[in-house]
């Protein structure tokens, strides 16, 4: 594996994965990482092949946040750090935002920013060695509206002051308790279970996952600033679509429906 910071793309059977790689720091996100983010969700959203999702952190973790060494220059004042909150807000918001089902794979650490970016995930499946953390509070860093916003989205207002409150680690048991993870699986198990699970929603009709990820995006929005007619067109298409017939089919023939996203 490369010392380099980066983000690794591998798609394959339907699947994209994207992989946090900086191996020295716990998968720590550089400025270039979170501004590399969105181009690669984007290139998966419009590979007609790519059915879902994963985002994961190479080795035994997913990643401990953002790469506080940069901080020095990337943060060293009010104009930079604004650039770079702008950089983290496009990363989640292109995972939250992105036309297919997203699940955050977590395994290890999971601190700080990476506890963002797998929220901004529709799904997180923990191993039972996952550790989250958000330590904001033992670095004198603030969190925005929209920050806090996200997590207490997710688990709720109670939670969310426990896990800033008090910086404590929230092991895979406190996740799955709070929802901040949907399932666990035995580390030991992990990879075998996860990607059953990842194919298994790949294998699904993708015009009617793109029109129940578009609700989902629409329902995260204030009420005036949703377009119902947005998802209403995609679920028209749904039902007009060749895999709809072949759905049908596949019932009737008790067989396994093969879909083609048309």
């Amino acid at each position: 594996m490369s010392d380099e910071a980066t983000i690794l793309l591998d798609k394959r059977e339907g699947i994209a994965r994207l992989v946090l790689s900086n191996p020295r720091r716990k998968n720590a996100l550089t400025l270039a990482m979170w501004r590399a983010l969105p181009d690669l969700v984007r290139a998966c959203e419009d590979d007609p092949e790519v059915r879902a999702l994963i985002l994961a952190g190479a080795g035994g973790d997913f990643c401990s946040g953002a790469d506080i060494s940069e901080f020095r220059v990337n943060r060293a004042d009010e104009a930079a750090a604004r650039i770079y909150d702008v950089a983290v807000r496009e990363a989640n918001t292109a995972l939250a935002e992105a036309g297919k089902p997203t699940v955050a794979l977590v395994r290890g650490i999971c601190y700080g920013g990476g506890v963002a970016l797998a929220l901004a995930c529709d799904l997180r499946i923990a191993a039972s060695d996952a550790r989250f953390r958000i330590p904001a509070g033992r670095l004198g860093l603030g969190y925005s509206l929209s920050d806090i916003g996200l997590v207490a989205g997710a688990i709720g207002a109670a939670a969310t002051a426990d896990l800033v409150f008090s910086a404590r680690v929230f092991d895979a048991t406190d996740a799955l308790r709070d929802g901040l993870v949907r399932m666990t699986f035995d580390t030991a198990e992990f990879d075998a279970r996860a990607k059953d699970y990842v194919e298994a929603i790949a294998e699904n009709a993708p015009l009617t996952l793109a029109a129940a990820k578009a609700a989902l995006v629409e329902l995260r929005k204030p009420d005036a600033a949703r377009d119902p007619e947005r998802v209403a067109a995609m679920v028209a298409r749904c039902a007009a679509s060749e895999d709809f017939a072949e759905g049908r089919a596949a019932f009737a023939e008790k067989r396994t429906p093969i879909f083609r996203g048309r």
